[in-house]
């Protein structure tokens, strides 16, 4: 990241792509599952719909693990998107919350951000978000 954009700056401009992407959720999910797993393939796992006759395969699951905690985004075939975030000790899921995309949205990005602080490569995939 460029020195003269600060933090905040970072955080609420990755937030904003997220958010303008959203639209569109089969491919907000696909988008996202890329740009994740080529930037953080050691701390995103994705899973993806597969029946026996379908050429298509679509997203269903991307779990990001940042930090403490663990984001996952769910999209079942039918019904709507499901965001949680969820505390991790030592590998054991402590707690996790059901919340709000518009607020899933925020705190990955700040957890992604504060990551980036910390780690070249979630630093890249910040980069890679806002590019």
């Amino acid at each position: 990241m460029q020195d003269d954009v600060n933090e905040p700056l970072q955080v609420e401009m990755f937030a904003a792509s997220l958010r303008a992407d959203i639209s569109d959720v089969n491919a907000f999910m696909e988008a996202l599952a890329a740009k994740l797993s080529g930037s953080l393939p050691t701390q995103t796992q994705v899973s993806r719909h597969s029946s026996f006759l379908s050429r298509e395969h679509p997203v269903r699951e991307i779990v990001v693990g940042l930090g403490d905690y663990q984001y996952r985004i769910v999209k079942e075939r039918k019904g709507p998107v499901q965001t949680t975030r969820a505390k991790v000790v030592r590998g054991i899921v402590l707690k996790t919350d059901l919340i709000p995309m518009d607020q899933w949205i925020g705190e990955f990005a700040r957890s992604l951000a504060d990551e980036s602080a910390r780690n070249a490569q979630a630093r890249a995939a910040l980069e890679n978000f806002l590019l």
